[in-house]
C-alpha cells in the first residue's frame, strides 16, 4: 500500500513541473497521512538532518573547484594538450573533445560543469574547422556524461551517502568504465568521420608542442593528486575536494593568472548556488527516504521482484529498464536518492557487488541527461551550440546508441566493472 502510494503521488505530481525537492515533500505528506503520523516539524528534521552528513561535505568542494577550473583556465589547457594529441589526425578536434571529456571528469565531478566549460570551447573550435555544429555538439554531450563515472564524482558521492557504501571504492570502481565509454564514443566518431569526410585541423610544431604540453602541465596534475590521494588513503573524498580547490585557485591567481582574487567572490556565489539547489533535493530526498523505509517500501518492493530475486542477471536487467526511463523523466540526483535506498536492498538481497551495481546505476541514469524529454544536458547543448533540439537529438543517436552498448556491456559482462574496482581499491 504505502508503495502503490508514494509512486502514484511521485508520477502524478511530476508532469505539473513542479520542482522536484517539493514533490519529494509532497510524497512525505503522503505516505505520513497514510501511515496515520502527519508532522511537519519531522518532515523539516529530517530535512536538515539529511543536509548535515559529513560525507556530503565533498559536494560544496568539488563545485567550487569546477567553478574555478572553467573560469581559471585549466579546462582550456586541457583542451589545448588534448588537440598536441590527436588534432592533426582526420577528425581530431572530436577525439580531442573525448579526451578531454575524460581529463576534465577527473577534475569536476559534475556532468553540467564538463558540457559547458567543454562545449564553449570546443564547439566554435569544430564549427570553425567545418564540423557540422549539430554534430560537434552532440559529441561534447555524450562525452559529458563521463564526468559522473570517474572521480571525483558528485552523483557517487550523494549515491554512497544515501545507501551507506563506500565513496572511495564507488571513485575507484569508476575508472576504468569511465574510460571504457570514451573508447566506444570514438569508435562511433571514426565512423561520423569517414562518412562526413571531416580532416585534421591542427598541426603543431614540436616546439609548440612541447610549449602547451608545458602550460596545461600544472592542469593535468590535478586529477593525479585527487585519484591518487584518495587511492593510497592520504585523503578522504571531502578532503580531496578542499585541496582540489585550493591546488585551482593557486593555479589560477599565480600561474595561468586568468582570474584575479576579486573574481573569486562572484565564482565562489556562482558555485553556491549550484551547491545549494543540490543540497536541498538531498535533504528533501532524505526525507522522503526515512518515511520509506518507515513504511517499509523496500520491503514491499523486495517482495514484488521476489520471483526473479534468485536471477541475479534477470533482475538487473528489469531494474535497469526502470531507470532507462525514469532517467527520461526526472533528473539524476533525485532519481540515485529516491530509488537507491529502495533498490539497494534487493540487490544486497540477491548477491549483487553493491559497488558494482552503484556505478552501473549512475551510469544508466546518466543516459537520462541526454535523452528527452528532460535531458539537462540537451538543453545545455542547445544553449552553449548553438543548435535547435531536433537536430541535436538526431545527430546524439549513435551516440547514444555506442553508451546503450556500453551499458549492455556492463550488465551482462560486470567483469569490466567489478575486476578494474578489486584492482584499483587493493
Amino acid at each position: 500500500m504505502a508503495l502503490a502510494a508514494f509512486l502514484i503521488t511521485l508520477f502524478v505530481i511530476l508532469p505539473l513541473g513542479i520542482p522536484v525537492a517539493f514533490i519529494l515533500i509532497l510524497c512525505c505528506i503522503s505516505l505520513m497521512h497514510l501511515l496515520g503520523n502527519f508532522s511537519a516539524f519531522t518532515i523539516a528534521h529530517e530535512i536538515l538532518t539529511g543536509m548535515n552528513n559529513s560525507s556530503l561535505m565533498a559536494i560544496p568542494f568539488f563545485m567550487l573547484a569546477g567553478e574555478l577550473m572553467c573560469q581559471g583556465g585549466l579546462s582550456k589547457r586541457i583542451v589545448d594538450f588534448a588537440n598536441i594529441l590527436v588534432g592533426r589526425v582526420d577528425g581530431g578536434l572530436g577525439y580531442a573533445a573525448i579526451i578531454a571529456s575524460i581529463i576534465f571528469a577527473g577534475l569536476s565531478g559534475s556532468p553540467v560543469a564538463d558540457a559547458a566549460a567543454l562545449g564553449a570551447i570546443m564547439i566554435p573550435m569544430m564549427a570553425e574547422a567545418g564540423y557540422d555544429r549539430d554534430v560537434s555538439t552532440a559529441l561534447v554531450c555524450a562525452g559529458a556524461i563521463i564526468a559522473p563515472i570517474i572521480p571525483p564524482s558528485v552523483p557517487m558521492i550523494v549515491l554512497g551517502s544515501a545507501v551507506g557504501i563506500s565513496i572511495t571504492q564507488c571513485f575507484m570502481a569508476g575508472i576504468i568504465p569511465g574510460i571504457l565509454i570514451g573508447i566506444g564514443l570514438m569508435i562511433v566518431w571514426h565512423v561520423v568521420v569517414k562518412r562526413r569526410g571531416y580532416k585534421g585541423n591542427i598541426i603543431y610544431t614540436r616546439k609548440e608542442s612541447w610549449k602547451i604540453f608545458k602550460e596545461s602541465l600544472p592542469a593535468l596534475v590535478l586529477p593525479v593528486i585527487i585519484i591518487g590521494g584518495i587511492r593510497f588513503g592520504i585523503v578522504t573524498a571531502t578532503e580531496a575536494g578542499s585541496l582540489a580547490c585550493v591546488y585551482a585557485i593557486l593555479i589560477s591567481l599565480f600561474v595561468y593568472r586568468e582570474i584575479k582574487i576579486k573574481d573569486l567572490v562572484s565564482i565562489a556565489v556562482v558555485s553556491g548556488r549550484s551547491t545549494a539547489i543540490v543540497m536541498f533535493i538531498v535533504g528533501c530526498a532524505t526525507a522522503a527516504g526515512w518515511l520509506i523505509t518507515v513504511a517499509k517500501v523496500p520491503e514491499q518492493f523486495a517482495q514484488m521482484l521476489g520471483p526473479v530475486v534468485g536471477n541475479p542477471l534477470l533482475l538487473l536487467v528489469i531494474i535497469n529498464v526502470f531507470f532507462l526511463f525514469m532517467g527520461m523523466v526526472m533528473d539524476l540526483t533525485p532519481n540515485l536518492l529516491i530509488f537507491g535506498p529502495v533498490i539497494f536492498p534487493v540487490i544486497k538481497l540477491a548477491g549483487i557487488d553493491p559497488i558494482y551495481f552503484a556505478v552501473l546505476m549512475v551510469y544508466n541514469l546518466c543516459l537520462g541527461l541526454i535523452t528527452p524529454p528532460v535531458g539537462t544536458i540537451l538543453y545545455l547543448g542547445c544553449s552553449v551550440g548553438h543548435t535547435r533540439f531536433e537536430k541535436l537529438v538526431h545527430s546524439l543517436i549513435p551516440f547514444l546508441l555506442a553508451e546503450f552498448l556500453v551499458l549492455f556491456l556492463f550488465i551482462f559482462f560486470p567483469v569490466l566493472i567489478r575486476v578494474p574496482a578489486s584492482w584499483f581499491n587493493g
